[in-house]
């Protein structure tokens, strides 16, 4: 029965998103076709609680709301000034380390082994950069300023060598197996959630800054390397991020099961609704996150609203919209360009620092492009590019299927193979195949609403 309901609530999903075009009807009213939408994803979400568990659907959804949340950065950048990055990957990563630097406790092995001589090579790389920088801009064009910038970089390079090199083999020696690395400040990991904004807007600075000037494809190559360099810093770093070995046991924002299990106020009201304790800590921990997680939907969401519906944001879809109309009229494109890409990836930055504190570690392996730069595009572009509903609905909508079509499809294929024999060759081909029906799924459903709703599920006015 409640596996019926499962598929009903998809089916109706479909139908109020696509099926009116699909026949040729008049669509519904926007807003209630939108409330629908939402109603039906919180449909799909209480019948998985139903069918698995209470704890698979929290998890689900605290999931749901991080994705929306990368989903809106992306959405700033694409949806209002038609910027593709495509280095998303990247940002969210930098999120995962402020909050290994932020919460983590210190080592002080490791500190007093090495974090000088990492501070004085740091010091020295700004001093090069700032250097270079000067020697540039202030020497005429000739073969002097060639080479004053050779020995610059040259000489900066050696020096930052000599004393980094020591440094990281001295912090990397300090107990590998366990520690190996310099450690954060020992802060409350929420800290760690606006410090992640701050590097991601950094870096997308530092790229914006070179990389703005260029044209769209060339832009996307650029953010996709600069994403890929930045995980492979933090995966070979060891002495920061303790690389692929990772970093496990962040603390959280919200209490821990055994803490619970071990309070009387918790176990009598788990005794008092007919619960298992246990199992109920659970469910109220990850109950706790998604509060959390939908306060900072709710108000990046607003925020977002805000300036989308402000004369800045009539400012930035004009620009999108016809770039050499809008510097006719004055406007300053490269530098609103800048301004708006920093503001996306700090918003990823965010929902990256978020998504490391859900899953208590940092684990920089796992920072793949399918999850972190396509899923979310595929997100931003089904929901609706340049409606920031539309990006949340379709954080919610990618990310449910990208988990469930694997049981869905398990289900599916066990129901259709039920009057086979056990070695029948099809019916074991057809269950092993469900593996690999979230790719098929995701394909399907992008497929139909590009062809029957090609400007996204809640689309811009």
């Amino acid at each position: 029965m409640i596996v019926t309901l499962l598929g009903l609530a998809c089916f109706a999903l479909l139908v109020v998103s696509l099926a009116p075009r699909l026949v040729g009807l008049s669509p519904l009213p926007d807003r209630i076709r939108n409330v629908s939408l939402f109603a039906i994803m919180a449909l799909l979400i209480t019948i998985v609680g139903l069918i698995q568990s209470w704890n698979v659907a929290l998890a689900l959804l605290n999931l749901c709301l991080i994705s929306s949340i990368m989903a809106l950065g992306v959405n700033i950048q694409w949806g209002y000034a038609g910027l593709l990055n495509v280095g998303i990957m990247g940002f969210a990563a930098l999120g995962g380390v402020a909050a290994v630097l932020i919460s983590a406790d210190p080592v002080a092995d490791a500190w007093a082994a090495g974090a000088l001589g990492i501070f004085v090579s740091f010091i020295l790389a700004v001093v090069t950069v700032m250097a270079t920088v000067y020697a540039y801009r202030n020497m005429a064009p000739s073969m002097a300023r060639n080479l004053a910038l050779f020995a610059i970089i040259v000489i900066g390079l050696i020096a930052i060598r000599y004393f980094y090199g020591p440094a990281k083999d001295a912090i990397e020696d300090v107990n590998p197996a366990s520690e190996g690395y310099l450690g954060g400040l020992g802060l409350p990991i929420i800290l760690a959630w606006p410090v992640g904004g701050v590097l991601a807007g950094l870096a997308a600075w530092v790229i914006g800054k070179t990389a703005l000037g260029l044209r769209s494809d060339y832009l996307a190559i650029a953010t996709l390397g600069i994403a890929e360099i930045i995980v492979a810093i933090i995966k070979h770093e060891d002495w920061l991020t303790r690389g692929v070995k990772n970093v496990s046991g962040l603390p959280r924002p919200v209490p821990y099961e055994i803490d619970l299990q071990q309070s009387q106020w918790f176990v009598d009201i788990a005794t008092r609704l007919g619960q298992d304790p246990a199992l109920s800590s659970s469910v109220f921990v990850k109950l706790c996150y998604a509060v959390l997680f939908t306060v900072v939907l709710l108000a990046v969401l607003w925020l977002s609203e805000r300036a989308l519906n402000s004369p800045w944001g009539r400012m930035m879809r004009a620009i999108r919209d016809n770039e050499v109309s809008a510097n006719a009229m004055g406007k300053d494109v490269v530098a609103r360009h800048l301004q708006v890409f920093v503001l996306g990836s700090i918003v990823v930055g965010i929902a990256g620092a978020m998504l490391t504190t859900l899953d208590g570690q940092l684990t920089p392996g796992a920072y793949q492009p399918l999850r972190y730069t396509f899923l979310i595009w595929v997100m931003v572009i089904l929901g609706g590019s340049g409606n920031n509903w539309g990006a949340v609905l379709g954080g919610f909508v990618v990310w449910f299927f990208w988990i469930q079509a694997e049981p869905i499809g398990s289900w599916l294929m066990q129901t259709l193979t039920a009057g086979m024999a056990e070695d029948n060759a099809l019916r074991v081909h057809l269950l092993n195949s469900t593996a690999h029906m979230r790719l098929m799924t995701m394909g399907i459903i992008l497929l139909l609403v590009l062809r029957f709703s090609p400007r996204g599920l809640i689309p811009e006015k």
